[in-house]
């Protein structure tokens, strides 16, 4: 007959998919017994304080979901945010995401990330929420993420900016308002005016 921890620590990886120690401590599970899983195979560790089963069949967008799971207060941004909108022909070799501008960099984390601050206003602004793989993951919208393309042109290059901002209106994922409005927030208003005229 089956340890009913085991059995307990394996309905918790059906429920939410990937795991971390400390969503077994607050069950009150000990270490040990995810350290067995691990021994046996039935249980893969992702990454560092990230597991999940054999049986998961991780998506194209898994590493999102691992950076999620490290870090939840992160934002997904720029290119990262474009390429999930499907508004870029760029892929990106880092997550691009945002953090509060006086929040600690994330310490250890071996998963390839790329670090912008935002103010606090910035960072809760047109941030909307995505599943992946059952995690819920913060992400700019589509009119917050061109406006912060504009905002950070001499990071990405002016062109994806523009490119953005012409792809997210002629293939209707947001409104000229709502770029606008967000264009407002990020103080890129006097920026972006001509590129939204020139589009007409």
């Amino acid at each position: 007959m089956r340890d009913p921890i085991i059995k307990q620590i394996l309905e918790i990886f059906r429920q939410l998919k990937v795991v971390r120690p400390k969503d077994l401590a607050a069950r009150g599970i000990p270490p040990v017994y995810l350290q067995r899983l691990c021994q046996s195979g039935e249980v893969i560790r992702a990454s560092r304080g990230i597991y999940h089963t054999k049986k998961h069949e991780p998506s194209s967008r898994h590493l999102l979901a691992l950076m999620a799971k490290r870090i939840p207060k992160a934002v997904v941004c720029l290119l990262s945010a474009l390429e999930l909108h499907d508004l870029t022909t760029h892929s990106p070799h880092k997550i691009w995401i945002a953090i509060h501008k006086r929040s600690r960099r994330p310490v250890d984390s071996d998963l390839p990330i790329r670090i912008v601050r935002f103010s606090e206003t910035s960072l809760t602004a047109g941030v909307e929420e995505v599943s992946i793989e059952g995690i819920q993951v913060k992400v700019t919208s589509v009119a917050k993420t061109i406006a912060d393309c504009f905002k950070f042109r001499r990071k990405i290059g002016e062109d994806i900016a523009i490119e953005a901002l012409r792809d997210g209106l002629k293939k209707r994922k947001c409104t000229r308002d709502e770029i606008w409005k967000q264009s407002k927030i990020c103080r890129v208003a006097n920026v972006i005016r001509p590129y939204m005229e020139s589009i007409g």
